[in-house]
């Protein structure tokens, strides 16, 4: 029972650290007041699709409504180089298609896993665990476990980003329509790699955040149980 009360804690524990994962790219996507006008001024992306900046954000803000689902499709009209047109080609929305399907179902994943999460705490308490010792001892251990090993990941990631990059949507996208074309594709020119390289760092210094907030109140309410009675 003691192994099992375990198992189930770590396993809590590892649905948290995906749902801080999750939510760590929603706060840097979303929850970061001004930070795509920064990364376009940072790479001077409106030069390069002669665009104005206010109407290439409010292209973007159009992309993250379609991405949250709430948008029904990405036929956004703006002026691009003087001229009016749409933004985005076929490709582009077939492309986004796939994206958007990862956004939501990443949101969906969350709330699987925030269940799974809760069902392991009941579990535990069924089995009489003293949920004031275990758990927070478990998730100490689980979360530095999981911690140690998107630490390795992202260090092997950063040896070769663009190589990575490529795996990843390998196995996430089911054709190649991610492979877009600078000369005719104006998405791949608002988000070059090096702006994926910065997201990826942001989204990584907020998930390290997340974990070490937990891992600091565990430890805190585990010292706190040590500590002697005067």
């Amino acid at each position: 029972m003691k192994l099992l009360s375990h198992i189930f804690g770590i396993l809590c524990a590892f649905c948290l650290m995906i749902i801080f994962l999750i939510t760590s790219v929603e706060a840097v996507v979303y929850w970061t007041p001004g930070y795509f006008e920064k990364e376009y001024e940072k790479y001077q992306v409106p030069e390069t699709v002669h665009m104005e900046m206010d109407d290439l954000l409010e292209v973007t803000d159009e992309m993250m409504a379609y991405l949250r689902g709430e948008r029904e499709d990405l036929h956004i009209m703006t002026t691009v180089d003087g001229q009016a047109r749409e933004f985005f080609n076929d490709r582009e929305i077939a492309h986004m298609e796939d994206v958007q399907g990862l956004f939501l179902g990443a949101i969906t994943l969350r709330r699987i896993l925030l269940a799974t999460a809760v069902l392991c705490v009941i579990l535990m308490a069924v089995l009489k665990a003293d949920l004031k010792k275990l758990l927070p001892k478990c998730l100490c251990m689980g979360s530095g476990l999981f911690f140690l090993l998107a630490a390795g990941l992202g260090i092997l990631i950063s040896t070769d980003f663009t190589k990575y990059f490529i795996i990843f949507h390998k196995i996430f996208f089911r054709n190649d329509l991610w492979i877009l074309d600078p000369s005719t594709d104006l998405l791949i020119n608002i988000v070059p790699e090096p702006f994926f390289s910065d997201t990826a760092l942001r989204i990584g210094i907020t998930f390290g955040g997340m974990v070490v907030l937990l891992l600091a109140v565990c430890a805190f309410i585990l010292f706190r149980q040590r500590k002697p009675e005067k």
